[in-house]
């Protein structure tokens, strides 16, 4: 059996190691840290990737539309809207919109329009639907648009990709 001041002490000893002390605080916050460190890179590096991946298929797939369009027009299957357009669309908002189908029957329910583009997508490195277009009759490294119609476009960021090259050149 233990005597009073037995018990005394050993509650003591208890009190003492029933809590961290500063060192070690210290130390697994300092822990913390360099794997907090070491985790932002990384994950900032999986989100420009994700950027990335976001470009390349929205480049692509509004540059099949225009394609798309382009052969509809060269195979007659829809009207020019300028001849000075080069059967190209004078802007991207016509191949959201729809172009009237040549020598389709309205009468039966159909609208006769083709749709090229469900909407235009966002830029994920500007975040605004705004892209940058060039018309056949610019240069081809031109960032200006003349405007008489839409062949190529490309994001307007400054930024550059992981290999160096401008996304503006995707």
């Amino acid at each position: 059996m233990l005597r009073g001041s037995d018990c005394a002490g050993l509650r003591r000893r208890r009190q003492r190691q029933a809590g961290l002390t500063l060192i070690e605080l210290i130390v697994a916050f300092t822990i913390l840290l360099i794997l907090t460190t070491m985790a932002i890179p990384t994950a900032r590096y999986q989100v420009r990737r994700q950027r990335e991946k976001e470009l390349a298929e929205d480049l692509r797939d509004m540059r099949a539309s225009i394609d798309k369009y382009k052969d509809y027009c060269d195979q007659g299957k829809i009207q020019s809207q300028n001849p000075d357009a080069y059967c190209y669309p004078l802007t991207l908002e016509s191949l959201v919109d729809g172009v009237q189908l040549s020598n389709t029957i309205s009468g039966n329910g159909q609208s006769g329009k083709m749709r090229f583009l469900r909407r235009i997508p966002k830029d994920p490195m500007t975040g605004d639907a705004n892209w940058g277009k060039r018309s056949m009759q610019d240069e081809p490294d031109s960032n200006s648009w003349g405007g008489q119609n839409v062949f190529d476009v490309y994001s307007q960021t400054m930024d550059k990709a992981s290999d160096g090259t401008p996304y503006s050149q995707w």
